[in-house]
């Protein structure tokens, strides 16, 4: 048989004891003599003791977890202060808009893909972020508010709009080429403003014609929709002639209304953010309407017909946009000047 390994037997601990005297006593003998007593006789005797240990194995301390911890909780406190930092910085810089927008958008992802196709989540990003760039968080929350309210009215009664055949593709869900379309006037505006166009003069005409592209552009989208779903009798804006809902260049009563009040409620947050002021929102609304009839005659002229078929919806859109913006800078030019002085 094999012998054990050393290295499985518990160690040995040998203790040697103190020596202990013992006197032991003896009994008298019948031998013994008087002449020769018995004293008592000591002896030492030494035991060793052995002593099994079984080695107990020491649990790791806690202290350095515990040690360790305010540390990293100073370094997330310290970070978090240096992204609350950036966000706010101003004038803002293209680092904060990037930054600004990722975190918006992780957080929103859910609401953006209810009205956005993934590609258009991409193209409303670069949107977001330069919107920041140029008016920080009251222009990025303007833009917010539109697409809120744009995609709410697109989705109302969706199924109506599906058996009728006028609803957006993919539930509503907007491309790279509508969100392209819905903010060229905007984007122009914002780069005219990021690059000093005009000196300090023309900031606030760059804003009021950022702030009027989408005012417009939220109107049409709100009268076209509620009009689909709502809309009684709808008109050819042309010719008035009824047509069937979905019609392009087709108003109607109910659309047109709705229409009237999305613009005024995105040129009061716009006048709310500081953006415009309310003579400036009066000309918001007023260019929306103008550049909304353009649009719609626009459509029923030329729209689908021979030698314009590559006036799309997204074409339409850029030149709808285009002239709001640019009629709300004339008429701040022109006519506001002129009437304060």
């Amino acid at each position: 048989m094999g012998m054990s390994s050393p290295s499985m037997q518990p160690p040995l601990l040998h203790i040697k004891s103190l020596p202990i005297r013992c006197q032991h006593f003896q009994q008298r003998s019948s031998f013994s003599s008087s002449f020769f007593p018995i004293f008592p006789k000591s002896t030492t005797t030494t035991t060793t003791k052995t002593l099994i240990l079984n080695p107990i194995p020491r649990k790791p301390s806690n202290s350095n977890k515990l040690a360790t911890m305010p540390q990293a909780a100073n370094h997330v406190q310290a970070a978090v202060s240096e992204v609350l930092k950036l966000i706010q910085t101003s004038p803002p810089t293209w680092k904060s808009a990037l930054l600004s927008n990722v975190l918006i958008f992780v957080a929103g992802y859910r609401i953006l893909v209810s009205g956005l196709s993934l590609s258009g989540i991409a193209a409303a990003f670069l949107l977001g972020t330069l919107t920041w760039r140029a008016f920080a968080l009251p222009g990025f929350l303007l833009v917010a508010t539109y697409f809120v309210i744009g995609t709410g009215a697109t989705k109302v009664k969706m199924a109506q709009k599906e058996a009728q055949g006028v609803a957006e593709k993919r539930k509503g869900r907007r491309g790279p080429g509508s969100v392209i379309g819905s903010s060229t006037a905007g984007c122009v505006c914002a780069f005219l403003s990021i690059f000093g166009v005009g000196g300090e003069a023309y900031y606030r005409l760059w804003q009021l014609g950022f702030v009027a592209s989408f005012c417009t552009k939220l109107s049409d989208t709100v009268s076209s929709e509620i009009g689909k779903a709502y809309g009684k009798t709808t008109y050819l804006v042309t010719t008035l002639k009824v047509v069937p809902r979905g019609t392009e260049g087709a108003v109607s009563l109910e659309g047109t209304f709705a229409g009237l009040l999305a613009s005024i409620s995105l040129a009061s947050v716009g006048c709310l953010m500081g953006q415009i002021n309310a003579s400036e929102a009066i000309i918001c609304v007023i260019a929306s309407q103008i550049a909304n009839l353009g649009e719609s005659i626009i459509g029923a002229a030329l729209q689908e017909k021979e030698g314009f078929r590559w006036l799309n919806n997204d074409a339409v859109n850029v030149i709808n946009i285009s002239m709001g913006s640019i009629i709300a800078v004339l008429m701040q030019q022109f006519v506001l000047q002129n009437w304060r002085m």
